[in-house]
């Protein structure tokens, strides 16, 4: 069975950073894409990072956050740096096929990926 374990989330002030890290059991994960979402109260759950063979973000974070993945621990991180109180949200680890669908729109798609984890709360205060 695949699990996704979330850890990392906290409060910080704005301007701080956190990293996230994702541990993940059931599958051969270096086969697999992994990515982060984030949803924020009264909103829709959205697209954060996501990596494969190379990583892609959303606009609203990108020169901010990093993304990366150990496949020999089965891990996925994601380092936060430059927090806004518009980054407090639940992000939720998750993972679905890479190789060659792992292009286009298809990146960026909750469908696209098929575990999810419980989630963890990040908490940015101005």
């Amino acid at each position: 069975q695949v699990q996704l374990v979330e850890s990392g989330g906290g409060l910080v002030q704005a301007g701080g950073s956190l990293r996230l890290s994702c541990a993940a059991s059931g599958r051969t994960f270096s086969s697999y894409a992994m990515a982060w979402f984030r949803q924020a109260p009264g909103k829709e759950r959205e697209f954060v990072a996501a990596i494969n063979w190379s990583g892609r973000y959303a606009d609203s974070v990108g020169g901010r956050f990093t993304i990366s993945r150990d496949n020999g621990k089965n891990t996925v991180s994601l380092q936060m740096n430059s927090l806004k109180p518009e980054d407090t949200a639940v992000y939720y680890c998750a993972t679905g096929p890479g190789g060659s669908t792992w292009t286009g729109p298809r990146i960026y798609a909750q469908t696209s990926y098929d575990y999810w984890g419980q989630g963890t709360q990040v908490t940015v205060s101005s």
